[in-house]
């Protein structure tokens, strides 16, 4: 088991100042270690109810006389199973004096986030919770981060040939058991199809008509396609920045498969040989990287965005804090340099800096504002936002 300290702090910032808190995340990323973990570390009494366990299930039939007694930390797992219970969560977290903190464990779904939203308004905040990052596991790993992805048992397997069954797996059981549970009523085929086929365009513009015209359905359709994967943490839209000025600009978001082992696994990359012959390595790589920036930074979606004209001037990552604007450009080469690309994306963007990430072994500065940064000194090397 790989400890998760900046993880488990955030979670415990959380329950600080709201009563409620819910870790979102995809199967098996592993929410109920980190809740384990939470329990842990604040050293006290807690109580543990798994939705999946009938013996936990019996004990809450009557939730407000199971529930309402109890002190410190109450965790539920799997609180999708029973949504009637966040009408009595909100009972429970307006009482005048807060005894208890509850930490609730759930689906990616959106009608999950909607639904708690809807009861729990002002009184619950959420924790997305993604795979392993490189500040967990080490930049010393971090090819074998990027061939396997996050995912705990898919990083941690005892082989490459286990790492890549265990993906393979977790794709058909997401398409043939967790889709329909979630309440979505989508042939596990189609959805496979579309999936593959994103994974072929993993980290272009998303361009619906001609997904739509290769499935033979409308636009409409196609996009709720993309919004089921992106809401359950399959993919990741990052979202186009527009700024005022006269050239054309790209619209349409860009769309990556979230975690790179599941990219590979779509993909049918076996080993890292195959992905460094492979058409997508530059793809996959930009992914990755894109991925472990936004974690590293702790970027929220509405300060995330790549920014590309119709001129063809872009930048992959463009984030965005208060009065700092960080850009980033990520290249699968040893010997980066700078391009009028770069150069028109600092102009235009007003950039606080820009940095490029490469696949070389030296940092260095290439001119003001911008700076090579070498993969495995990501963490070392690129500044934090604050």
């Amino acid at each position: 088991m790989i400890d998760r300290p900046g993880e488990t702090g955030r979670v415990k910032s959380l329950l600080r100042t709201f009563p409620v808190v819910g870790i979102l995340g995809a199967r098996q990323v592993g929410k109920t270690t980190l809740a384990r973990m939470v329990m842990r570390s604040l050293g006290r009494h807690a109580a543990y109810f798994d939705l999946e366990n009938p013996v936990d299930v019996a004990r809450l039939a009557d939730p407000m006389l199971a529930l309402s007694p109890l002190k410190g930390l109450v965790v539920i797992d799997e609180i999708q199973r029973q949504p009637e219970l966040f009408s009595v969560l909100r009972v429970l977290a307006d009482r005048p004096r807060h005894t208890a903190r509850f930490l609730v464990l759930g689906s990616a779904s959106p009608h999950f986030v909607r639904q708690s939203s809807e009861t729990l308004a002002g009184r619950i905040a959420y924790h997305a919770l993604a795979g392993f990052a490189l500040d967990e596991i080490g930049v010393a790993h971090t090819d074998r981060l990027w061939v396997r992805g996050g995912f705990p048992h898919s990083y941690l397997a005892r082989s490459a040939g286990q790492s890549l069954l265990w993906r393979r797996s977790f794709v058909q059981t997401f398409l043939e058991r967790d889709i329909p549970l979630l309440g979505i009523n989508i042939r596990a085929e189609t959805l496979r199809r579309f999936w593959s086929m994103l994974a072929h365009y993993h980290g272009q513009i998303w361009n619906s008509s001609e997904f739509a015209r290769s499935f033979g359905v409308a636009d409409t359709t196609i996009r709720g396609y993309l919004d089921i994967l992106s809401g359950t943490f399959m993919v990741r839209q990052l979202l186009p920045w527009h700024e005022n000025i006269s050239k054309r600009q790209v619209k349409a978001p860009k769309v990556y498969i979230a975690d790179s082992g599941i990219l590979h696994a779509l993909l049918n990359l076996h080993s890292l040989d195959d992905i460094e012959g492979h058409p997508k390595v530059g793809a996959s790589w930009e992914g990755f990287i894109v991925e472990q920036i936004l974690r590293q930074f702790q970027a929220r979606p509405e300060e995330s965005y790549f920014w590309a004209t119709h001129a063809g001037a872009e930048i992959d990552l463009f984030v965005v804090r208060g009065k700092k604007r960080i850009g980033v450009e990520v290249k699968r080469t040893v010997s980066p340099a700078v391009t009028p690309s770069m150069r028109i994306a600092l102009t235009d963007l007003k950039l606080s800096h820009l940095y490029v990430v490469h696949a070389g072994e030296e940092t260095f500065p290439m001119q003001k504002r911008i700076t090579a940064v070498a993969a495995h000194r990501l963490l070392s090397d690129i500044v934090p936002l604050r």
